[in-house]
């Protein structure tokens, strides 16, 4: 569907007739003051942000709703913040973003918190806001994960040119506003001095192992948070302006209308349940576009129908390991966003592939927290139903520092200081650091899987123990997709309420009969587990395709288990996915190893670490359907008889990284 374009005549009209609304309410306050009665955190929230807008006005040439041309073009809407008495020219900090950045807060008739902006202009930075192609007021159509690479590199030449710009920029921002970050910079692009990426997994294609293809997939199965965010942030359907209205009318326009669009919200507890999943989005009467219709974009739209290593994922905006990164990276992660480990192996693989110089000028902060939720760490940060201490960082001054010494070639005690890898220890609830990740001294260590066939549930009789023996006694349990293990905690993000993401105590759930449980013996002495864990099953089944899943947990001694990580692994892409599917057949035994998930915890003595194994973890990843079909398009599936194989023959087991070191 087109954007539908307004008659030029009625824009016009409609903000000639908002000019004088607009004026009276700078004059006499906000809007909606004057339309409805405002709650006390109301008014102090306008009071706050008029006094940050008042300051910033001070301090700031403000130039707001900027058109830049693009190279084909189109142009994509900025606002500019700079300092109005700099002594020369002064770098620029750079934010990209699909979200509304809009400087007024229509509903409330008031100015957006412009806080990030006062910041950097209060240490003599610029600050550029602009939104990705075919959102808001930028022009042209949008693709997640396909936005042309030209788009980012020719916004910073733009910067680079302008004659207050002292020629270098630095990027930042989180999610969205990170994710096209790593591919511009293998751009290499004039001018462009540095970047801090946050949370941004969807910005990494292939890496090693890895084949999420931003976030799309986790061990070939589709994790199906985008459908949600699709649905939100498309933003096909909007109005668009006339090319030629002016900036001035453009800012009105703002103050009326920030064509942020407010759909219905879907209840996703049902909607995620649609067969066939090529339908899910027209179940609730979302866009049709990039999910699951073609599109007239370089990557063809479609994403459902796609395969881990499909053509269409390189033509777009993602960064893939054969693209080299050499500019200084800030990197911040953490052990409950959705792809930490393609993240880190992103982090470890530009360090290994930079010149020597630039590789010594990554450094990486993983912290014990959501997605983006950087900054919300407190006293107690609280993940899920997991308290784990006092996790706060001063992110703002690092970042500043960073950007001091990057763009403005200054000395920053604050980067001088700061370690190359920066992680948190959960349970310990404690910052470490090491010059590398795994940290350094770091070494694996092995528990085998065993049991006498009757692991199902916490109260099976499934142990990890240290050597591989004994007479196979397969651990069998029926997967039934119509029936699926659902998610409970986990890393992830950006699906609504119908997944709790973070840390919980999983014992309710593992009464299931359809979850193997696995324990150690009780830890002897304090351990601290951080590094990739990786799990090797032999398994068999019934049906021609399936899925594996486990989870890591940390059992206490009073018996409660809190999740630490999670993965799956979808049987057919087994043998890489860059090959074509393999099929399982009844009775044969197959060894699979997962990609390896990363995690930082301290067991105390006397805590366990257990693993479950099953087949489905839903809504986080779809449900695979067991047919051998595409599965995105087909209604029904069949039930799979599943086993986990361990005996000398098939030493099915957990491999996870050790750091010694004394009692905390």
């Amino acid at each position: 569907m087109r954007p539908m374009r307004p008659a030029l005549h009625h824009v016009r009209t409609a903000l000639s007739v908002g000019v004088a609304s607009v004026c009276l309410a700078l004059v006499a306050g906000p809007v909606a003051a004057q339309q409805t009665v405002l709650t006390p955190e109301q008014k102090a929230t306008i009071a706050k942000r008029n006094d940050i807008e008042r300051q910033l006005e001070a301090i700031a040439v403000v130039d707001r709703k900027v058109m830049v041309k693009m190279r084909d073009g189109k142009r994509m809407a900025a606002d500019v913040y700079r300092p109005k008495d700099a002594s020369g020219k002064v770098p620029t900090i750079f934010v990209r973003t699909p979200y509304n950045f809009n400087f007024w807060d229509v509903k409330l008739g008031a100015p957006r918190d412009m806080s990030r902006q006062l910041a950097a202009v209060k240490r003599g930075y610029a600050y550029v806001d602009m939104n990705e192609r075919g959102h808001y007021f930028s022009e042209g159509n949008y693709e997640i994960l396909g936005a042309p690479l030209s788009d980012g590199v020719d916004a910073i030449r733009w910067m680079t040119s302008q004659p207050w710009s002292n020629g270098k920029v630095g990027t930042t921002g989180c999610s969205s506003t990170a994710e096209w970050q790593m591919a511009v910079v293998a751009q290499n692009t004039p001018g462009l001095a540095t970047f801090n990426v946050q949370g941004f997994g969807a910005g990494v294609g292939r890496v090693g192992p890895y084949y999420e293809q931003g976030n799309w997939y986790r061990g070939g199965a589709v994790q199906m948070l985008f459908i949600d965010w699709l649905y939100k942030e498309q933003n096909q359907v909007r109005p668009v302006f006339p090319a030629n209205l002016s900036q001035a009318d453009l800012i009105r326009a703002s103050k009326m209308f920030d064509l942020d669009s407010q759909p219905p919200e879907p209840d996703w507890d049902k909607a995620f349940w649609v067969l066939p999943e090529k339908d899910i989005m027209k179940s609730v009467d979302g866009p049709k576009g990039i999910f699951a219709d073609a599109m007239d974009v370089p990557t063809g739209g479609n994403m459902i129908a796609r395969t881990p290593n499909s053509p269409a994922w390189y033509k777009g905006g993602l960064w893939h390991d054969d693209m080299k990164i050499d500019k200084p990276g800030l990197w911040f992660m953490s052990w409950f966003d959705v792809s930490v480990s393609p993240n880190l192996a992103a982090y470890n693989h530009v360090r290994a592939t930079a010149s020597k110089e630039v590789a010594d000028q990554q450094y990486a902060i993983i912290a014990p927290v959501l997605h983006c939720a950087y900054t919300r760490a407190t006293e107690h940060t609280v993940i899920g139903d997991l308290d784990v201490g006092d996790a706060r960082f001063d992110y703002e001054g690092l970042v500043f520092g960073w950007f001091d010494k990057f763009l403005k070639g200054v000395d920053s005690p604050v980067v001088d200081k700061q370690p190359k890898v920066m992680y948190y220890v959960m349970g310990e609830n404690k910052w470490r650091d090491s010059p590398t990740w795994p940290p350094a001294g770091a070494a694996t260590r092995e528990l085998f899987l065993t049991s006498g066939g009757k692991a199902n549930t916490l109260y099976g009789d499934g142990k990890l123990v240290d050597a591989a023996g004994g007479t196979d006694h397969p651990d069998q349990f029926l997967y039934d997709p119509a029936n699926p293990v659902t998610t409970l905690g986990g890393g992830g993000c950006c699906q609504g309420t119908a997944v709790k993401f973070g840390s919980f105590d999983q014992n309710p759930q593992l009464a299931r009969n359809d979850i193997l449980v696995y324990d150690s013996e009780p830890f002897k002495e304090g351990t601290e587990v951080s590094g990739p864990i990786t799990v090797t099953l032999y398994v068999s089944s019934d049906a021609k395709d399936t899925d594996f899943t486990f989870k890591v947990m940390d059992v206490y001694p009073d018996g409660r288990a809190f999740n630490l990580t999670e993965n799956i692994q979808r049987m057919r892409y087994r043998e890489g996915y860059d090959k074509p599917p393999v099929w399982m057949k009844d009775g044969e035994v197959y060894k699979v190893t997962f990609q390896p998930i990363d995690t930082s915890n301290f067991f105390f003595a006397g805590h366990k670490l257990r693993v479950a194994v099953s087949s489905s973890n839903f809504p986080r990843f779809d449900r695979n359907l067991n047919t051998g079909g595409n599965n995105y398009d087909e209604a029904k599936g069949v039930i799979a008889h599943n086993a986990v194989h361990h005996d000398a023959a098939h030493p099915s087991k957990i491999t996870f990284t050790v750091v010694p070191r004394g009692k905390p």
